[in-house]
């Protein structure tokens, strides 16, 4: 499944925080001991699929298929811990130092910057690379950024801890770049294509679960703790989510060990045959994807994901100094809106296949317009709890459907150069909205701003549907 790095309202409701519950990281570590015990008492049963559909009641795995698909939930479900604290907090931390909406803009942007620049280089290594293995490496080198937050209240003043949180997420673009494109590939070589709407819907239950739980967790630290240092925890639990979640990536094998070679271009091939030619850029960059179909569904992500992006430092400023939510308050509204998209993931398999990835996706993406349209309407705390339960309905379907729609799009044997496309557009996507945004907000106002990008994002998703 794609996720993008600011997994992504995984992009907008996780930008917020969450509130009190002493128990819920705990309650999760006793979730996972349980899954641990049950693993070995229950191994015998994985040859047939039993544990998996008595933990489901979707469908019966078969035994080839479930160590990857075992090891992808565990990899979400720390990845959850680690989007329900550090990435759920950060620009809401960044806020409450005083950070200005360009610099939460830049925040979410500055890491598009260096990607733009080096996905089609990242492709073109990861098609030379034992997928499974750059994957692992990037996600090392990544996460590893996550551990850099937790010091900075010690080092620095309020605003230049602002700046720092900038260019430490500028530097981590660097391996997030081939993580991003190579988890895809990743993710298309480890599970079957008839398995990925269940995988994907599987997925989505155990992020949210994982994310109410550690949000819940975290909030309670947070009103419970002096600032900064609950700050600085919940930063640490994160950069243990990141750990673990790495660790799971480690052991997520294609099931193919002879994967086909990736299509070369007649450019490319000539070069390879005459060395001393010099090699044509356009084959080089493989320009010649954008005049195939998936060229035309790049178009269309373009204006679908710039509306999402725009919209992200709009959502942080307006709960935070328009509707003056406490974290408490905020993290309730996550917490619903996590918990409906736990609902609408269980429904995810028989969805698609009645309807199939492209419609969900294009209908889904449409229905994003609700968020954003009754955020800006919102006036009391319970208008907010209200849009939340609304929108995770609604995200459950995008975040398991639109990965696996792509997927289907790209030829097999081609897969890092089109998802490495994919991945320029997505942050070129992120650079635009998240500085377009806060400027459309300080111009019109945060409402006015929030009601332009309901407006986008519906006639995004009637793109989708028309031309995707």
């Amino acid at each position: 499944m794609i996720v993008p790095p600011t997994i992504p309202e995984g992009d907008a409701i996780a930008l917020l925080g969450a509130t009190a519950a002493k128990t819920g990281l705990c309650a999760l570590c006793g979730s996972f001991l349980q899954w641990t015990h049950f693993y070995r008492t229950q191994r015998q049963e994985y040859n047939s699929g039993v544990l998996l559909r008595r933990l489901f009641h979707l469908a019966t795995v078969p035994s080839a298929y479930l160590p990857n698909f075992i090891h992808l939930y565990f990899d979400i479900g720390w990845f959850g811990i680690l989007s329900g604290s550090s990435i759920s907090f950060l620009s809401v931390y960044a806020a409450r130092l005083g950070a200005s909406g360009l610099q939460l803009g830049l925040l979410s942007s500055m890491s598009a910057v260096v990607s733009l620049l080096l996905a089609i280089p990242a492709g073109r290594w990861l098609e030379r690379q034992d997928i499974n293995k750059a994957v692992f490496r990037a996600s090392v080198w990544y996460r590893l950024g996550y551990l850099l937050w937790v010091p900075l209240p010690w080092l620095f003043d309020e605003q230049t801890q602002v700046w720092a949180l900038i260019v430490i997420a500028l530097l981590m673009a660097v391996p997030l770049t081939p993580l991003s494109v190579g988890f895809n590939a990743l993710f298309a070589a480890a599970v079957p294509e008839e398995w990925r709407a269940y995988v994907a819907g599987v997925r989505n239950v155990v992020y949210a679960i994982a994310f109410i739980l550690s949000s819940l967790g975290s909030g309670y630290l947070l009103e419970h703790l002096p600032f900064p240092a609950n700050y600085q925890i919940v930063f640490g639990i994160g950069f243990l989510g990141a750990a673990m979640s790495s660790l799971h990536l480690y052991f997520i094998k294609p099931l193919q060990a002879d994967f086909p070679p990736p299509r070369r271009s007649p450019e490319a091939d000539s070069a390879e045959e005459n060395p001393s030619r010099p090699r044509d850029w356009r084959a080089a960059l493989r320009l010649d994807i954008w005049g195939t179909p998936f060229g035309r569904i790049l178009f269309v992500f373009l204006g679908f994901h710039t509306a999402q992006y725009m919209a992200l430092p709009l959502f942080t400023l307006y709960v935070v100094r328009n509707l003056r939510l406490s974290d408490d308050q905020i993290g309730l509204g996550t917490a619903l809106f996590y918990l409906t998209v736990l609902v609408g993931s269980t429904q995810l398999d028989r969805i698609v296949r009645r309807f199939g990835h492209h419609k969900v996706t294009g209908f889904s993406v449409a229905g994003l317009a609700a968020y954003a349209f009754f955020l800006a309407l919102s006036k009391t705390p319970l208008h907010y709890y209200a849009t939340s339960l609304i929108g995770g309905l609604n995200y459950a379907l995008l975040l398991g459907a639109y990965a696996n729609y792509l997927l289907e799009e790209i030829p097999e044997h081609d897969r890092p150069a089109h998802l490495a496309w994919y991945n320029v557009v997505l942050n070129a996507s992120i650079l635009i909205g998240s500085l377009s945004g806060p400027l459309i907000g300080t111009i019109t106002g945060v409402a006015e701003a929030l009601l332009l990008v309901a407006l986008l994002r519906f006639f995004s998703g009637l793109a989708i549907l028309k031309w995707g």
